[in-house]
């Protein structure tokens, strides 16, 4: 439940770890900054860093300038705004595995009567001792807000082991597990379509629903995540949290009230009612060498160094065993090197059961929604209409989309990326977008069970080679 007294009072302090790393540097920071230019964190919010970098004050603030100027796009730049945000960064060298270091960490940060979130973006093996760390100095009051970035384990098992050391020291309505799908706009405009709409909701049902896809296809290969990635594949990288989270969105009941508890309440029922993947409902493939964007690029193999049977592809045909759903298969892909970068979900409703135009030629083809996530943001539904014209030579019927394109609908609003979002509701305690417990352990639940299966089956993932058009397919 959430406890009223660890929620909605903005904390005080914000303290980032691995504030010289790459998340932060892209996206953090440049969060910060977005937050503070648009008034919407206090001027007083202090702004710690702390990483195993040795860096004063100053030396901190010039990388954090370096990385705005970097990362921010050009409507979001104001000099004079830029460097007034820096001059309130404040940073603190640490190593995490010697916990007697924590000390000088919470003198540095001083009181924190006020309230303090952290932001806990670490490798997996400082995980517990960081934890350790801030129990023994203090840093865990019920006023204390953290914020977990994944990865959060490899399994049921070490997920539990890391989230009982972090249950030892904080309690569930201080927990805030990040998954950034979730602070995309188009993601929380799934709900409002959904349940702000008399449209949808009747028809989004077995009875009238055929299937729906969620897929995330990316064009990058490895991008210097070759140890994490090797480790984790596709599977665990991108189906174990962000499309689970997409798909239990979309299927879930609706919610009482839009609230923390009531949301995420149905989304644990949707994916408790997963049933158990099938050895014929999954396919894993692994990518060769070819070209992007006309640039020849290498195999996985080749860019990793060494054998492996990781897959960069997974295709899985996934049931939610539940009245809503029953018979319906949810197709979830993803991969790395594939020919366009694309997220989205495709509601594919069933046909009409009697097409009246047929005897006059009309081919009906049944209607479609697609929540377009990235590149664009876009919400489109394909219907039928007749072609203009008179119909002597018979009745041409046509699918014309509605679309509600966000961009242009919204085009006065400044477009957030999802951290933005995702750091102010850890800063005033909001964990409407944010993982409970028995969400992670069910997601790795179903996760476990499918990588058991291909340990048993000694899957090896398809070499898939990129034709010269951009499309991959898999190698014979």
């Amino acid at each position: 439940m959430n406890q009223p007294s660890a929620h909605r009072h903005h904390s005080g302090a914000i303290l980032l770890f691995g504030a010289t790393g790459d998340l932060a540097r892209r996206m953090l920071l440049p969060s910060l900054y977005a937050l503070s230019l648009d008034g919407l964190i206090s001027p007083d919010l202090r702004i710690f860093g702390t990483a195993r970098r040795d860096l004063d004050d100053a030396g901190f603030q010039a990388m954090a300038l370096e990385a705005l100027e970097e990362f921010l796009p050009e409507s979001r730049r104001n000099t004079e705004a830029m460097r007034a945000f820096v001059a309130r960064l404040r940073y603190h060298p640490l190593d995490a595995s010697q916990v007697a270091d924590f000390h000088l960490l919470a003198e540095r940060i001083g009181p924190i009567d006020d309230g303090l979130s952290i932001f806990l973006s670490t490798a997996p093996s400082l995980f517990e001792p960081t934890i350790r760390g801030l129990s023994a100095a203090g840093l865990t009051a019920p006023n204390v807000r953290i914020g977990l970035e994944k990865p959060l384990g490899t399994d049921l098992g070490s997920s539990r082991q890391i989230n009982d050391a972090v249950a030892e020291a904080f309690s569930e309505a201080q927990t805030f597990r990040i998954d950034h799908y979730l602070g995309k706009e188009t993601v929380q405009n799934l709900m409002a379509l959904r349940f702000a709409n008399v449209l949808f909701e009747p028809l989004w049902k077995a009875q009238t629903i055929e299937h729906v896809q969620i897929t995330i296809s990316e064009t990058v290969g490895l991008e210097g995540r070759a140890d994490f990635y090797d480790g984790a594949g596709a599977l665990r990288d991108m189906v174990q949290n962000h499309m689970l989270q997409l798909l239990a969105l979309t299927a879930m009941e609706p919610p009482a009230e839009f609230d923390a508890t009531a949301i995420r309440d149905e989304k644990v029922k949707v994916l408790r009612s997963l049933r158990p993947v099938g050895e014929h409902e999954w396919v894993i493939g692994q990518y060769g060498e070819g070209a992007v964007g006309g640039q020849p690029v290498k195999g996985y193999l080749d860019e990793l160094g060494k054998p492996s049977r990781t897959e960069t592809f997974v295709a899985i045909k996934a049931h939610i065993d539940n009245w809503r759903w029953r018979g319906v298969p949810f197709y979830l892909r993803t991969g790395k090197r594939l020919g366009e970068r694309r997220s989205e979900i495709v509601i594919q409703f069933k046909e009409v059961p009697h097409n009246i135009f047929a005897a006059r030629g009309g081919q009906a083809v049944a209607n479609r929604l697609v929540i377009r996530l990235q590149p664009e943001e876009y919400v489109r539904l394909l219907v039928m209409a007749k072609e203009p014209g008179i119909d002597g030579a018979g009745i041409v019927l046509r699918e014309v989309p509605l679309d509600l394109s966000l961009t242009n609908a919204f085009s006065g609003t400044v477009r957030r990326i999802a951290y933005e979002r995702l750091l102010l509701d850890l800063i005033e305690g909001d964990q409407t977008l944010f993982v409970r417990r028995d969400e992670v352990e069910a997601q790795w639940q179903w996760i476990d069970a499918i990588r058991a299966q291909w340990d048993r089956a000694q899957a090896a993932p398809s070499p898939m080679a990129r034709e010269p058009g951009g499309r991959a397919r898999r190698s014979r």
